[in-house]
């Protein structure tokens, strides 16, 4: 045990030592250099309003703040000498200002911003090379969330909501915490082809690779930037950045200093409540932030454990008029009590539970390098999930997670950790097993980062190490398997050049490997032609991958309850062959003639009592790739319209198959009823022969019961049991379904974005997206099954947006999509079209107290999202945030 523990969680306090070492040797020498202080306030031109959140930056020293919610800000420690102050505020035109800072004195910089329109080329954003870069320049496919749209959507608690409107993007939605975000294509239950970062730190679950979203400890509103970049993109960010990578932004403790009360409550019984406080001491140098949340809610997930299937019948009803097939599952959901002979489930669901909370603290030094530690955790209770094996309800889970890093303008230095233990066990509520889970993930991380003085070019260079802790318990691995550590590794780089002002070259490259796959090598390489500061053209290529997640590697659980037709079937031919044979039962005679026929006494199958169906990993899996070119433009027009269009064509392959039988041969190769040359069928023909021409009628018991078996025979020789699925786990037959490497797909989209801002209070936007594919070879033809990418072709996206004078707010907006076929896992049938609307009302009384609405789906569209998914129908929030 002391070994252990020494394994999983001394490489962690190995790298916070290393990081507190590294930050002291920079905080002694840097803290003593000759400083003096810098303070002011920030308003609105047309009317002095106090303006808060406003970026105030002292230029080339990294030293910056924000104003408070008065629009007051402080520098308390700028560096003696000339200086220009850069004040920022999308939405407002940029300032600058001269200050000359005196040792131990304090300088006034007050300023007037004039609202304009928001203006492409001011964008900052730090995915597509992971260092700053102006978003019209930057060599990928990449879009920012609004600040406002975070603010809006932090009231629902679902972080995927902010994503809808990118164009390219998918998010579908089971429950009210469940979904899946993709971009570009093929889209599943439990998705992870999009990397999900929260300040550097991958937000995915060891055991799936997969987001559980409502497991984040922090609001929507507290996250600071929300960026995405569509596209492979495992050059810089290595495994499971397939098509795209979502890179949330925490602000540091300086940036949000002081108290913000936010209580909400609205339909579904939804109670949510957030803190958070924030403020500095030491005379600005050390900054800290505490923050809790908590809430609670009822769900449109329903139970399906009714004999005849009426309940999910009546679900879908509300969402569609074609037959509906999901099976039957054993289990209601928790505080449900399943009716023993209807099997309907009755009483009241148990609320979705969220609570969470953290701290962080950061220390700045005077060269503007921030050392951070920070921590949280959240407990989820309740919420269901799709899988490829059904649907699964976590009854209760805790998510810790911690992070210390080290930033400068030139160098970072990163060591985190994220666990998951279930407290209360998961339940597969199609075979009633309760899956457990206890998992961890260590990652350290260096990056370092040089422009030229000439600012021709830059490099950008880092490595990383990453170690996976998972244990199952035995409930979803086999013992050999489980319990298990592995080690991943990485080292990546990006060099740029501009051999003219308005001609960006890029060049990027990534190494990973691991103890669960082969050394990948992820190329990038990409052309930006910008004729002004206002418009590029960029053409780039890109290569990724994924790996299989440890499901499925090493899988072992129920797929759905035993059968006992199998052992029935083989106990009742052997018992007929015996009564054949009997001379007691049958007559010498006859018992002789039957014993010429040979027939077996003991047939070779050996089923057990029941046969045990088994979903199964593939231990010999490869990885998914991906090679992608794009051709892209984004521009201002005037000075109030912004387009973005991307153009792409992907090659994907080695697809991870759902789950499916006799595609594993090299693990389980299937096992025929007609192996070792049993032949059931022509035994039972010869016997009925033999008897018909003693003259026994066919309804004579033994010429009924050989028809009998004969007919049950065929059945099961025709089912997936006989032809395919039918094979050996452990000297035991059993029903097998399990994962394979297949296909070879070619996609190609358009995506299309427009913002049109009427003035700096009122803006349109609107996105299209079109996405089209062509199977090459699908692998899959022998076992009746093709790939589909689970995604529509057209969608269409729309936005009106006002924020005006007097602190009231409005947004409108709507998504349009085509309807498709979906399957996953056990899970396939039609989506419907969907059109569905939100809206968003708020009125700000001052910087310190706001009201607030938000209605999802208001017209109250009853749509299922995915397959096998629940029917999501209206919601309406509403509540009130203090700040002060």
């Amino acid at each position: 045990m002391f070994r252990k523990y020494l394994r999983r969680y001394s490489p962690f306090r190995l790298g916070l030592a290393l990081s507190f070492v590294v930050a002291s040797l920079f905080a002694g020498p840097l803290s003593a250099r000759q400083t003096g202080r810098v303070e002011g306030t920030v308003v609105k031109a047309v009317d002095g309003e106090p303006l808060q959140g406003v970026s105030i930056i002292v230029v080339g020293t990294g030293i910056t703040t924000v104003t408070d919610t008065d629009g007051r800000f402080v520098l308390p420690r700028v560096p003696a000498g000339d200086h220009v102050i850069l004040v920022r505020w999308l939405g407002f035109r940029p300032q600058q200002a001269a200050v000359t800072v005196v040792l131990g004195s304090t300088q006034s910089v007050n300023v007037r911003l004039e609202a304009q329109v928001v203006m492409l080329g001011e964008i900052i954003v730090t995915t597509a090379s992971r260092v700053p870069e102006r978003i019209v320049e930057a060599p990928a496919a990449i879009s920012i969330v609004n600040p406002i749209t975070l603010r809006d959507r932090s009231v629902t608690g679902q972080a995927p909501r902010a994503l809808e409107h990118i164009p390219g993007v998918d998010v579908v939605q089971s429950g009210v915490n469940d979904f899946n975000v993709n971009a570009r294509g093929f889209n599943s239950s439990l998705n992870r082809r999009v990397l999900v970062l929260q300040d550097g730190r991958d937000l995915a679950i060891a055991f799936l690779g997969s987001q559980e979203w409502n497991g984040m400890s922090i609001s929507l509103e507290d996250m600071g930037t929300l960026e995405m970049v569509r596209g492979p993109g495992s050059a810089l960010y290595g495994a499971n950045a397939y098509s795209g990578v979502i890179n949330i932004t925490t602000p540091p403790a300086r940036d949000v200093v002081g108290t913000k009360v936010t209580l909400a409550g609205g339909e579904l019984g939804t109670m949510r409540g957030d803190l958070r406080h924030a403020g500095t001491s030491s005379d600005g140098r050390l900054g800290y932030r505490f923050n809790f949340g908590y809430n609670r809610s009822d769900s449109w997930t329903r139970s399906r454990t009714a004999v005849d299937g009426s309940d999910t019948a009546a679900e879908y009803a509300r969402a569609t008029s074609d037959p509906v097939s999901l099976g039957v599952e054993l289990i209601p959901l928790s505080g449900q009590t399943r009716d023993a002979t209807t099997g309907i489930a009755s009483g009241d669901r148990d609320d979705l539970q969220n609570v969470y909370g953290g701290s962080r603290f950061d220390y700045y030094l005077d060269n503007g390098s921030v050392f951070t530690v920070e921590g949280g955790a959240a407990q989820v209770e309740n919420e269901v999930f799709v899988t490829g094996i059904g649907r699964v309800q976590v009854n209760k889970a805790i998510k810790p997670w911690a992070r210390t890093s080290w930033n400068s303008s030139d160098y970072s230095l990163m060591g985190w950790y994220t666990g998951r233990n279930t407290i209360d066990p998961q339940v597969s509520l199609a075979s009633g097993l309760g899956l457990e889970e206890t998992s961890s993930i260590f990652h350290f991380e260096g990056q370092y980062n040089r422009s030229t003085d000439d600012g021709k070019a830059r490099v950008v260079l880092g490595a990383s190490y990453r170690k996976y802790n998972v244990d199952t318990q035995g409930t979803l691995m086999l013992p050999a398997d489980d319990d298990r550590s592995d080690d991943y590794y990485s080292g990546y780089g990006q060099l740029e050049f501009r051999p003219t002002q308005q001609l960006r070259v890029v060049g990027a490259a990534r190494v990973d490997n691991g103890t669960l796959f082969d050394t990948q090598f992820s190329p990038k390489g990409a052309i930006v032609y910008s004729p002004s500061d206002r418009h590029s053209i960029r053409v780039t290529v890109n290569r990724a991958f994924q790996t299989p997640n440890y499901s499925e590697f090493f899988l072992r659980v129920p797929a759905a309850a035993p059968s006992p037709l199998p052992a029935l079937l083989e106990g009742s031919l052997e018992a007929y062959y015996a009564t054949l044979q009997d001379a007691a039962t049958v007559g010498p005679a006859l018992a002789a003639l039957m014993s010429t026929l040979g027939l077996p006494a003991d047939l070779p199958w050996n089923f057990a009592t029941e046969t045990p169906v088994l979903a199964l990993g593939n231990r010999n899996l490869e990885v998914e790739k991906v090679t992608g070119w794009e051709v892209g433009y984004k521009g201002t027009l005037a000075d109030n319209v912004y387009v973005t269009v991307d153009l792409y064509l992907n090659r994907l392959s080695n697809f991870v198959t759902d789950l499916l039988p006799a595609v594993n041969q090299a693990q389980y190769p299937t096992y025929l009823l007609t192996d070792g040359g049993t032949d059931v069928l022509a035994d039972l023909a010869a016997i009925d022969a033999v008897l018909a021409a003693l003259g026994l009628p066919a309804a004579h018991p033994l010429r009924a019961g050989n028809a009998q078996l004969a007919a049950g025979y065929s059945g099961l020789a025709a089912s997936p049991i006989g032809s395919a699925a039918l094979s050996t786990f452990n000297g035991t037959r059993a029903i097998v379904v399990s994962y394979a490497n297949a296909g070879k797909v070619e996609e190609k989209g358009i995506e299309v974005g427009i913002g049109y801002g009427f003035t700096p209070e009122v803006r349109v936007d609107v996105s299209y997206t079109f996405f089209d594919f062509d199977v090459k070879d699908t692998g899959l033809q022998a076992f009746g099954q093709d790939i589909i990418p689970n995604t529509p072709k057209h969608k269409f996206g729309f936005s009106l947006n006002y924020t005006g004078l007097q602190g009231f707010d409005a947004a409108i907006s709507a998504k349009f999509n085509d309807s498709f076929d979906w399957a996953a896992g056990v899970f396939a049938g039609r989506i419907r079209s969907r059109q569905a609307v939100d809206v968003n009302l708020g009125y700000r009384f001052n910087n310190n107290a706001r009201v607030f609405a938000t209605a999802t789906n208001v017209l109250d569209q009853e749509r299922f999202q995915l397959y096998g998914g629940s029917v999501i129908g209206r919601r309406i929030l509403a509540g009130v945030t203090a700040t002060f």
